[in-house]
């Protein structure tokens, strides 16, 4: 959300700056960077992404919400109540957004229309560029 899509005036989560978003950048494979990094939710959100890409819609599935509980616990370290905004213009943030815009999909694809949904609307009120960035 931008400061106007704010209402509530809930501060914005930040999250720390990830190891993981350097590897990825430089082309490592998602897997072992899910392996050596997996608290970050960048890697699980590529990984699911690519899976989604690919068809294998289960595999996605559980990519993209260890991708999620992963970005969960780390907004709740930061400071996060359960809501609020989690800005996409702040990179840090984008692997937890993106594995939540993932989850969306890989629960629409298999039948899961309420979760498909919940993280649609969740990805909206959390960003509403990211909700725009990643066609949700």
């Amino acid at each position: 959300m931008t400061g106007g899509d704010n209402l509530l005036g809930l501060p914005e989560t930040r999250l720390p700056e990830d190891p993981a978003t350097r590897l990825i950048d430089d082309g490592v494979d998602p897997r072992q960077v899910a392996t050596s990094h997996p608290a970050s939710s960048l890697p699980w959100a590529v990984l699911a992404e690519d899976a989604l890409a690919d068809g294998l819609d289960l595999e996605a599935y559980a990519f993209a919400r260890t991708g999620y509980h992963r970005g969960l616990d780390a907004l709740r370290r930061n400071g996060w109540r359960g809501q609020g905004p989690v800005p996409w213009s702040h990179v840090p943030n984008r692997g937890f957004l993106r594995s939540l815009a993932a989850l969306s999909r890989a629960a629409g694809r298999i039948g899961e229309a309420d979760e498909e949904r919940r993280c649609a609307d969740f990805l909206r009120d959390s960003s509403a560029e990211a909700a725009r960035e990643l066609g949700l």
